[in-house]
């Protein structure tokens, strides 16, 4: 049996994508190693702590710049010995000499359809512009905000009487039947970095892949 890929969990919440990444772990070929957070108070702490996941937190208000924030995040990681890096709600700005660090190692889940609505407020933003659909995007993290290459969307409708929470809602059903594949992708080496440009199976990706026509 081959052993599976290291991974470390990074939060500031509730941690829901952290609990479908737990769940899905048994059967997967990534371990979670760790998970950290930058916030003490938050949630998905105990969700790891439930499931016997070690736990750090590096508080970011305790360090009077990012680089040495993102430099201790750095010492801690490498000290358990982490392969690969998943941001699941982790609501800071890396650097990039963080995210050039894990290049290639480290993917996010953004709550919208790449390169529509990088930051804050994606709901709302979908809401506003009357979009006929809205989704989620798994990338590879560069040093560019929500610029990496994306992996993966999977596509909610926008129907009639939407709001931003539910719109949040039909998202997050996605994101926890996504995250945990791509994240396993990862782990099997079938998806890499490759100039700047995201492969699946040594392909190049010219459009991300779509949830929807996948055999899950």
């Amino acid at each position: 049996m081959t052993s599976k890929m290291r991974i470390a969990v990074l939060i500031s919440g509730t941690g829901s994508n952290l609990q479908a990444l737990i769940d899905r772990a048994p059967d997967s070929d990534y371990e979670i190693a760790l998970v950290l957070s930058n916030r003490p108070q938050a949630v998905g702490l105990q969700k790891a702590q439930a499931a016997g996941i070690p736990t750090v937190i590096i508080d970011h208000t305790e360090y009077d710049s990012r680089e040495s924030f993102d430099q201790a995040m750095i010492e801690a990681l490498d000290a358990q010995q982490i392969d690969g890096i998943i941001l699941a709600g982790f609501m800071r700005i890396l650097t990039p000499a963080f995210t050039l660090h894990y290049l290639g190692r480290m993917l996010n889940i953004h709550p919208s359809l790449l390169p529509k609505y990088p930051g804050l407020n994606t709901h709302q933003r979908a809401l506003d512009a009357q979009d006929a659909e809205h989704g989620l995007s798994i990338h590879f993290v560069t040093p560019e905000l929500d610029g990496g290459p994306v992996i993966l969307q999977a596509k909610v409708p926008v129907e009639a009487g939407d709001t931003a929470e539910s719109l949040q809602k039909k998202v997050q059903i996605q994101e926890h039947i996504a995250y945990p594949l791509v994240t396993n992708w990862l782990a099997q080496g079938r998806i890499q970095l490759q100039n700047n440009q995201a492969c699946y199976q040594d392909q190049t990706l010219q459009v991300p892949l779509q949830l929807t026509e996948l055999e899950l």
